[in-house]
């Protein structure tokens, strides 16, 4: 998989390329993570590459033909290209999943007030990281990327993304380690018990209760099997009983 990055400040990303899981699957070749200065394609004298929005208002506005002579000169045939914008459709583990079908992806990363609206006719989606206000797209372009990316085949172990949050439609369960106890605090006996399957139930059962706390939202469409209609309602007696204590 290719990624290309559009910015005005590629140094923003040298730390997150060169740190970690990203690291590694560019230097294993299994990914390649490149980043284009899209200032560099400007034709103003001072090397602009935004301007004063028409109509009047507040702050400044990229303007299409920088940004755009570098998506023209960057961009394959079968690349799929992604706008960062806060009124996007928002990202999630379903659409990093989805992303994994294109050998190719360009994100841009917006900055200041706003683009050009003409822009959009140009790229293929726009995706949103949540409903705030960052000063630029960078920081969502490293959240797209790292999220896909780690998806990739070969980049970390497969059984290490199977049940993690939303994977499963489901908040992921509570993890333990070393030490047993501490300061008071012990790790459930039934993780200690080498029972397989007692220790499945016990995951199911704190994963549906995270999940029916945090996010019930994701409950709401969710088909549960015979055994998680049972936990819901255990888990909904227990919760009962401790308000009423």
């Amino acid at each position: 998989m290719r990624i290309t990055i559009m910015t005005i400040f590629p140094e923003m990303f040298e730390g997150f390329l060169n740190t970690s899981i990203i690291k590694k699957a560019r230097l294993k070749n299994i990914v390649d993570i490149e980043v284009a200065d899209f200032r560099q394609y400007t034709l103003d004298k001072h090397n602009r590459v935004d301007e004063y929005p028409f109509g009047g208002g507040q702050g400044m506005v990229l303007m299409c033909q920088p940004l755009l002579d570098c998506l023209r000169d960057i961009r394959r045939e079968n690349s799929h290209v992604i706008l960062m914008n806060p009124t996007g459709q928002q990202f999630n583990q379903k659409k990093a999943h989805q992303l994994l079908d294109y050998d190719d992806i360009v994100i841009i990363c917006g900055h200041y007030e706003g683009y050009d609206a003409r822009i959009s006719d140009y790229v293929d989606e726009e995706i949103s990281i949540g409903d705030y206000i960052l000063t630029g797209g960078e920081l969502g372009a490293m959240v797209v990327t790292d999220a896909v990316t780690r998806l990739v085949d070969g980049v970390i172990s497969a059984d290490s993304t199977v049940d993690e949050t939303f994977e499963t439609g489901l908040l992921e369960y509570p993890q333990y380690t070393k030490p047993v106890e501490y300061e008071g605090k012990k790790v459930p006996d039934v993780l200690l018990s080498g029972h397989h399957e007692n220790i499945r139930k016990f995951r199911l059962y704190e994963s549906l209760k995270k999940t029916y706390l945090r996010r019930p939202d994701l409950l709401e469409n969710r088909e549960f099997t015979p055994e998680e209609r049972k936990m819901m309602r255990q888990i909904r007696e227990e919760l009962s009983e401790e308000e009423a204590e």
